[in-house]
């Protein structure tokens, strides 16, 4: 995997799934609390968003390109069926089922755009993400008619639209800007999130031009970056350490090139907690905490595995690494 798709998958699921990785774990009733744009009635009603922008600079020329691609998770229902009937959870020999909410990836991508057309009108690419269910039988035996015991996973439906547009900055740069909008509806928190974007981030990239860093701008570009808004999306560079043609705009601040430590033996998506503190805790869980997070999520399974099988030597080199994001290269 790349830095770039490791860091923005970091940002994807942040705060996917809590400490202790539960379902019964207060902390995880309430979940999708970064990054989320919902459908605009409900998000007004209850102080959220329903719209996220951000601006920054890139140095442009004859010719420059930008895509911007939208990257967020969308909710699915997990819903465990014995036979017709819908249950909170069954178990299998060994094994727990349970009714949970997963998520699945969406990212779309509008195409390059030239930076002149931008700057002469904006540019609109919808979002549209169509409802649907499918089924999944849940290996193993359980006395039951109908279709089985399987899982049947739903979710709703997602509308909404990106924006981008451009105006010149002075000096050979333009100020991109790229909102990111909700349009679908939604009474009740429930319903907001099956429609909701969550952990929603944008990446930026160009062909034939320089992002600009907003955080250590060139002098002669200082003034135009202090004026770049933010609301909800805070733009950064991304990629090879250096690079200049890759921005990430997330939900949370992050500084120039962003990276996943080497020593991190995988995601963990506990919002920013420390990798050694976590994994120590998930090699601490009784046996029944150990079962019940199995049966919560496939990902919250993959980490209780993952922490198990770590060396003496992968856990001592959590310990005790410490660097300057400003200077150090890894």
């Amino acid at each position: 995997m790349d830095r770039l798709r490791a860091i923005a998958d970091t940002v994807l699921y942040e705060g996917y799934l809590l400490w202790p990785y539960r379902r019964s774990a207060l902390k995880n009733r309430q979940r999708w609390t970064i990054g989320g744009v919902y459908p605009r009635g409900y998000a007004e009603r209850n102080s959220d968003r329903w719209t996220v922008r951000t601006e920054f600079l890139l140095e442009a020329g004859p010719g420059t390109e930008v895509e911007v691609t939208l990257r967020f998770l969308h909710a699915v229902h997990r819903q465990v069926m014995h036979g017709d009937t819908p249950v909170d959870e069954i178990r299998i020999g060994d094994e727990i089922h349970t009714t949970w909410q997963e998520a699945r990836e969406r990212e779309l991508a509008g195409g390059p755009v030239a930076v002149e057309r931008l700057v002469d009108a904006p540019v609109r690419v919808p979002v549209e993400v169509a409802a649907g269910a499918e089924e999944e039988p849940v290996e193993g035996k359980a006395p039951c008619g109908g279709g089985g015991v399987r899982f049947v996973r739903s979710w709703g439906r997602v509308e909404g639209r990106v924006e981008v547009s451009a105006v010149p900055a002075g000096d050979g740069a333009v100020r991109l800007r790229v909102e990111v909008v909700n349009t679908g509806a939604a009474e009740e928190r429930e319903d907001a999130v099956r429609a909701g974007m969550l952990c929603a981030h944008v990446l930026a990239r160009t062909g034939g031009g320089a992002f600009v860093s907003l955080t250590d701008p060139p002098e002669r570009l200082a003034e135009a970056a202090a004026g770049c808004g933010k609301d909800g999306l805070w733009p950064v560079l991304a990629g090879e350490p250096g690079s200049h043609d890759t921005v990430l705009a997330a939900p949370i601040v992050l500084y120039d090139w962003p990276q996943v430590a080497p020593e991190s033996p995988g995601d963990l998506f506990d919002g920013t907690e420390i990798d050694q503190l976590l994994i120590l805790s998930v090699l601490s869980l009784t046996e029944d905490e150990r079962r019940e997070m199995a049966a919560t999520d496939p990902k919250a399974r993959r980490v209780l595995e993952r922490c198990g099988a770590l060396s003496s030597d992968e856990l001592l080199a959590l310990h005790g690494t410490l660097r300057d994001p400003r200077k150090d290269v890894w």
